[in-house]
Order: structure tokens, then sequence, then C-alpha cells
């Protein structure tokens, strides 16, 4: 089985974190366009989506196999049945378990076949605007985000209470550069259309367009 990934290094090193199966074969291209120079292969993984009219028209154009996006903030049910929406921020393509989301059966085992190669398994998700793992570490960032604002304590505390006393393997501090905090803001305002609870702290919103 061929599979076509289009990633940065990190992403690549989080996604083979558990090893490769040999009955997997992966091409790893730079640039969304290179995708149609697979058009045999068994699934397209785009590890770098971006929510862009003209990248979706391209992932949209492939053959009807598995599309996999790793789509923070797009309404997952507007997208093609083909498509599979997984958890991709940086540091969640660590763990053996994928948070994804699709309404096709059969793209769905399709999808997990694949996934397996990487020793992985998919967890799947009846929500179409966001992942639960997601949402909960962006809500750990925002609040850590009104603390700072209140000037409780500084970010290096802050960062050492959470992985002491809850055992995360980031600070909220820590783990908002890792992700990227326009990222975190921008799910937040998605999510904050919904229920204003999400609402960004406006230091949050501020450090993200530094």
């Amino acid at each position: 089985m061929t599979v076509v990934i289009l990633a940065n290094e990190a992403l690549k090193e989080e996604l083979l974190m558990q090893g490769l199966q040999p009955s997997l074969t992966v091409h790893w291209i730079n640039s969304v366009e290179e995708f149609n120079d697979h058009p045999d292969a068994a699934a397209f993984v785009d590890l770098l989506f971006n929510c862009e009219t003209a990248r979706l028209a391209i992932l949209k154009e492939l053959p009807v196999r598995p599309v996999v996006i790793a789509a923070m903030n797009i309404d997952h049910a507007t997208l093609p049945s083909n498509f599979v929406s997984i958890n991709g921020w940086p540091t969640f393509l660590k763990r053996t378990v994928v948070e994804a989301f699709c309404n096709d059966e059969e793209i769905k085992n399709k999808t997990k076949t694949v996934f397996s190669a990487f020793n992985k398994e998919l967890s799947w998700t009846s929500s179409s605007t966001a992942f639960p793992t997601a949402r909960v570490v962006a809500m750990i960032i925002n609040e850590a985000y009104f603390t700072l604002e209140e000037k409780v304590s500084t970010k290096e505390e802050i960062d050492t209470a959470m992985k002491l006393g809850t055992n995360y393997p980031y600070g909220p501090f820590e783990w908002s550069k890792k992700i990227g905090l326009p990222k975190i803001v921008s799910l937040l305002e998605t999510l904050a259309k919904e229920k204003k609870l999400y609402a960004p702290a406006p230091l949050l919103k501020m450090e993200a367009k530094q």
C-alpha cells in the first residue's frame, strides 16, 4: 500500500514515533500540488492543511480515496464524504491514539488501515467543529493566559505547577509555543461563536499577533 504525505520534519517525526510497518510505502512531498503526481496512491494525507480555497480545490480534485487533513478549524461536516479530519496539531501526533472525524464507514475503515501501519489507532469523534483533546488543551492555555493577566503567577511557575500537579507533558505556555498561538486563538474564536466562555484572553490574542 502506498500513501502520499505532506508534512514538515517535526510532524513527520511525530507520525513515525511508533514506527512504520513494512506493508506501507510512504512518499513524502513538499507541496499540495505534488499530490497530483501520485494518482494511484491508496490515500493522501495533508498534515499542513489550511482552509485556503485554492488548497481545498486541489484536494477535492484528488481521486476518491481517503483524503486525510489535519483540520482543526473547519466544519468537518461540510467536507466531501471521502475526507477525514484528524487532530494534527504539533505534539498530538506523537500519541498512539489519533482523534479523527468522518461520516463514511468505508472511508473510515480504509483510513484505519493506513494509520495502523504507523502503529496508531483512530478515535472517532462525532463533533464536527473541534476535537475533544484540542478543545481541552486550548481552554487550559486560555485560562493560563487569564491567570497571567491577573498577575497571579509567572509563565514559568504556571508551567511547573501544571506539569507537577496534573502530570501533563507540557505546561500551558510551553504547549502553546509548540502548537502555535495563532492556531489556538483561531480555534477558540470558532468555539466562541457557539459559547462565549471560549473567548480567547486579550493577552493571548495580543501575543498571537507578535
